[in-house]
């Protein structure tokens, strides 16, 4: 079956008490106990906001490993969630059932398929 990853960017959750943060937890956690119970739950974790950082960049001969993000932007992953699922029907739904516990929105996209290669001998 395909996996698909189910994120937010921590700018779509918006700002809001710690009170409604917490309020969050359960229904979150509650879809999250949902999809391992059906046998779709692969990972999902947010990440730390303030939390280290780190870029590794090959193209100047040799891996230079920096702090701090390799692209500025404004926007930044938040968390996410895998699941293996049959269809893009099915990531749709688990999709609108964690935005719906977490409280913000959060878009789906689907892995490429790996592919076939023979073993190095």
């Amino acid at each position: 079956m395909p996996q698909y990853l189910l994120y937010f960017n921590q700018q779509w959750v918006g700002d809001h008490s710690e009170e409604w943060f917490r309020g969050r937890v359960q229904p979150a956690m509650a879809v999250v106990d949902e999809m391992k119970e059906a046998g779709v739950y692969v990972f999902a974790g947010g990440l730390e906001e303030g939390g280290p950082v780190y870029s590794a960049d090959p193209t100047g001969g040799e891996v230079l490993v920096t702090d701090g993000p390799f692209v500025e932007s404004k926007e930044l992953l938040g968390g996410f969630a895998v699941v293996d699922v049959p269809d893009d029907e099915s990531a749709k739904m688990w999709a609108g059932r964690i935005a719906e516990g977490c409280g913000w929105p959060h878009e789906v996209r689907r892995f490429g398929q790996v592919p076939d290669i023979a073993p190095t001998p």
